[in-house]
């Protein structure tokens, strides 16, 4: 068997702000800091001493004077964020979260499509009998991806395609594709799951349950962690949610054990490196084994997952139970469809159809595991 978890960033939308054709690097990074530490902000149950944060950051955005930006929104369905006299400085009027109910979104623009080509080429190539698809768009999107991209570039369409809605107001999803004698059999959501602090996950640890041909039964726990951001200040905020997130992560896995399910892999983008202290909860639990450490894994010229593959930026994981782990044979990172830019040293293969940045199939390389007797 071999197992696969992918961030694709979307498969026909994504954040306008995120378009090599549509910003800069500069603006880029400007507008995706803003949006991450606004939408953080706005999430607190109070926003006294944070105020004039908020405002700067809805400035960023080009929403401080109007609720349509170049590349962000704000909806509102209820209450008032803002005031905003003809003249004078705009106020904020709410003071907390159950003041109104809203948020900012990023515009979307359609993905290009040789970049949605070469994220099927991507499954194509690794051909995964079990794909887990982070940022998945939504179930019958993730179904057309599988039934006419993939046989586009020359792959069998999956058999069983399942996304189930998160928490995340953009529709970011994450999702499974099964095919090859593997059977989906249960599903399991957290995403009601609450701690003393509210709602935990940004999106879910979705439990998605199969039956292998051998009889053998297979969880894996798909997740994508609250995104650590693009500011170079920190993310406080953020890593205090991955760390409940990871705690809650490592308790439905001690679950699973408890129930005599031996075959357990947490899969997906946690969104901070190895040695994070948001993450230790989650990583140093006894047994759990990080797929990477095998002694036949395939870095493919960088130790990192995600931009330019720096081992700081290694945020994409499977984690395997000691049953899963005894059957691992080997696994690696696929980078064919991450653009690499001008790099000139030691620069890793790219599909011949990848030949500028707006036709890369993610900046996350995908990471697959190989398995026997499953």
């Amino acid at each position: 068997m071999r197992l696969a978890s992918f961030n694709v960033e979307n498969l026909f939308a994504r954040p306008k702000a995120m378009d090599a054709d549509e910003a800069d690097a500069t603006t880029r990074r400007a507008v995706l800091t803003a949006h991450a530490r606004v939408s953080t902000l706005l999430a607190q149950p109070s926003y006294q001493g944070v105020e004039q944060e908020i405002l700067d950051n809805l400035e960023k955005l080009g929403l401080l004077k109007s609720d349509e930006g170049e590349f962000a929104r704000l909806r509102k369905m209820r209450g008032k964020l803002l005031k905003r006299p003809r003249s004078g400085p705009v106020q904020l009027v709410a003071q907390g979260r159950n003041d109104w109910v809203g948020f900012v979104e990023l515009k979307t623009t359609a993905v290009d499509e040789v970049a949605t080509e070469n994220t099927a080429r991507v499954f194509a190539e690794l051909r995964a009998e079990v794909a887990v698809v982070v940022e998945a768009d939504d179930r019958p999107g993730l179904h057309m991806f599988s039934q006419t991209l993939l046989p586009e570039v020359g792959a069998e369409a999956y058999e069983q395609v399942m996304v189930v809605e998160g928490n995340d107001e953009r529709g970011i999803d994450v999702g499974v594709m099964v095919g090859d004698g593997y059977r989906l059999v249960q599903l399991r959501t957290h995403i009601f799951d609450r701690d003393e602090e509210g709602v935990i996950f940004s999106r879910d640890c979705c439990e998605y349950h199969l039956d292998a041909p051998s009889g053998a039964r297979i969880v894996v726990l798909a997740n994508h962690f609250k995104s650590k951001g693009y500011s170079e200040k920190g993310d406080p905020l953020g890593a205090k949610r991955r760390g409940r997130q990871a705690k809650r992560v490592a308790e439905i896995y001690r679950g699973l054990l408890e129930e005599g399910i031996e075959h357990v892999c947490v899969a997906g983008d946690l969104n901070d490196s190895p040695a994070s202290e948001s993450l230790k909860p989650l990583l140093s639990v006894e047994g759990l084994a990080d797929a990477s450490e095998h002694e036949h894994w395939d870095w493919n010229h960088r130790r990192g997952t995600y931009g330019s593959g720096n081992e700081d930026a290694k945020i994409d994981y499977l984690l395997l139970s000691p049953a899963l782990r005894a059957k691992q044979t080997g696994g690696g990172v696929f980078r064919k469809g991450v653009w690499h830019g001008p790099r000139t040293k030691d620069p890793w293969d790219l599909f011949p159809t990848l030949t500028a940045e707006q036709h890369a199939a993610s900046d996350h390389a995908c990471l697959y595991a190989d398995f026997t007797d499953l």
